[in-house]
């Protein structure tokens, strides 16, 4: 290798030669570089940056995936209690091992996904193509009333598994796109940003969308008639009778919405992933070596987990996770039995959301202004107002408490997914012969978050259950009212500061995150990939 440089590089310089020139030779002639903490903004390449289109594109992709979450966490509980007459210990048995499930398959399918091959239209893109016709019928099926009682549960089961494994199917090359946009960290911020805020407002849509077309189901017009039968434990041999009349035809209802409203949210799912394969091309690893191969995927997860940033990330932002997964299902729950508030719930939950999207914007100039350590400390604004709620369930307190919440709810979305990228740069800061790590990391932090949020739901369902909760009636008992208050008042509250305690911790400040990009930026055009050389300067430098 020494002898080649010494016999060309006079050559090299001089024009025709230069592209058998090796490159380690061309690399000593630059002149020494002074460190820098900041790169200039000028010298983001042209290529690197992402247009308005381009991001548009890859927000709406991910919508349809938040439009069906959000009617799931806020609406499936009820669900399988109030329409499907499922008990409420069966319920925590399918919303627990549902999630667990989905949690399972996210490092299944990064090991999958690694290993997958470049093709015309990218690694990740034919994973997220092909998932979506499946995960339209599994989630239509989620919301279907089948003719049979006796295996509601395994039915519900059945399809709430398959479709959370075909969303992580989705999810996870999608999450991981974001590495493969633009190597320019403050590009993949913005897209993130502009990701989060249409995430929000599919979140806004599902839940809005959805509520009003079920809103219908869980009218209070049917109590009117066994109030006065429901109100006491004494009359529950009488109530059950009465009961026994009255769901006949609120079911057939019910079951109707719902179909509906499945049938709505599949089509947003098939007009999302056609605007995200149109409007986004996925681009090559731009710091990956012309040598490198991709890293086996138990040493990556192996290497992973034991990578500083990521585990108190992933620690802080999944307990966080948890305590809005515990106020999205509990929600109606709590405004349907414990704050007589059932005829308001939709539009509650309309003004978290639209809160949580007009905020976006505000938490991407906060982080970029403060840092985003600082930001993350917005997400405990919700804790006094959410107490508040509980001990006060006021009609205009409830309005305050939920465009509260929207904002929290804005910054406990946008942050995991901006601060991300910078783990997953810092580790290949460190590992940089390293490849396909990148879905490695987002499987297993989708795989923590869901098992966590799994774990919160089952016990939440759980708790219902043995408190004493009944399926169908319309005023459950003090014990069922307190057990609400608690999971939407006191254990997001602990959670919330927990996790914040923990991200206190996390090393990464703005400071180091600009070092590592600067650094990174080096590494490219020192060891530029393949798609950059000439086939002679890729057989030179390996």
């Amino acid at each position: 290798m020494a002898g080649a440089g010494g016999d060309t590089p006079q050559q090299g310089a001089d024009g025709p030669g230069k592209a058998a020139a090796p490159r380690a030779a061309l690399l000593q002639e630059e002149p020494p570089r002074e460190p820098a903490l900041e790169r200039p903004a000028a010298e983001v390449r042209q290529e690197d940056r992402l247009s308005v289109c381009t991001k548009l594109c890859y927000a709406i992709g991910g919508a349809p995936n938040q439009v069906a979450t959000s009617a799931t966490a806020f609406f499936l509980q009820i669900y399988l209690l109030d329409i499907a007459h499922i008990t409420p210990f069966h319920a925590s048995l399918v919303l627990f091992i549902g999630k667990a499930w989905g949690a399972v398959t996210d490092p299944v399918a990064g090991f999958f996904i690694s290993k997958t091959k470049w093709t015309k239209i990218g690694r990740l893109m034919p994973w997220m193509l092909g998932c979506t016709p499946f995960t339209i019928v599994s989630y239509f099926f989620m919301w279907y009333l089948p003719p049979f009682v006796a295996g509601r549960v395994v039915w519900y089961l059945t399809f709430y598994c398959l479709f959370q494994t075909l969303t992580t199917l989705f999810q996870v090359p999608y999450s991981a796109l974001t590495m493969f946009l633009s190597p320019d960290q403050k590009e993949r911020d913005s897209a993130t940003a502009y990701r989060m805020t249409v995430e929000v407002l599919g979140t806004l849509i599902g839940a809005a969308l959805h509520g009003q077309i079920v809103a219908s189901a869980h009218a209070s017009d049917h109590c009117t008639v066994n109030l006065t039968v429901n109100a006491t434990d004494s009359s529950s041999a009488l109530s059950n009778t009465s009961n026994l009349a009255e769901p006949l035809g609120l079911q057939s209802h019910g079951r109707d919405v719902y179909m509906i409203a499945a049938g709505v949210i599949g089509g947003v799912y098939l007009f999302g992933t056609l605007i995200l394969f149109i409007g986004v091309k996925e681009k090559d690893d731009p710091y990956a070596l012309n040598s490198d191969k991709a890293i086996p995927f138990l040493k990556g997860l192996r290497l992973t987990m034991k990578h500083g940033p990521y585990l108190k990330l992933t620690a802080s932002f999944l307990l966080i996770s948890t305590a809005v997964q515990l106020e999205q299902s509990n929600f109606v729950l709590f405004c349907t039995h414990a704050a007589s508030l059932h005829n308001h719930f939709q539009y509650l939950v309309v003004t978290i959301l639209v809160s949580a999207a007009v905020s976006i914007p505000f938490w991407q100039w906060f982080l970029q202004q403060f840092g985003k350590k600082s930001a993350a400390f917005g997400i405990s604004w919700m804790i006094p107002f959410a107490v508040m709620l509980v001990t006060i369930p006021n009609l205009v307190l409830a309005y305050v408490v939920a465009f509260v919440s929207g904002l929290s709810i804005a910054a406990s979305l946008l942050l995991p997914w901006s601060m991300l990228p910078d783990v997953v740069d810092h580790f290949r800061l460190l590992n940089p012969h390293a490849k396909g790590h990148e879905t490695i990391f987002y499987s297993s932090y989708v795989f923590f978050t869901k098992m966590s949020a799994g774990i919160g739901l089952g016990i939440s369902a759980a708790s219902l259950e043995f408190a004493g909760y009944k399926t169908g009636i319309c005023r459950q008992s003090s014990i069922v009212i307190l057990t609400l208050k608690i999971l939407i008042g006191a254990v997001p509250a602990i959670l919330i500061v927990t996790g914040l305690f923990i991200l206190l911790f996390y090393p990464i400040t703005e400071k180091s995150r600009k070092e590592t990009e600067f650094e990174l930026e080096l590494l490219r055009k020192s060891h530029p990939s393949a798609d950059n050389l000439s086939e002679n300067e890729a057989d030179i430098w390996i």
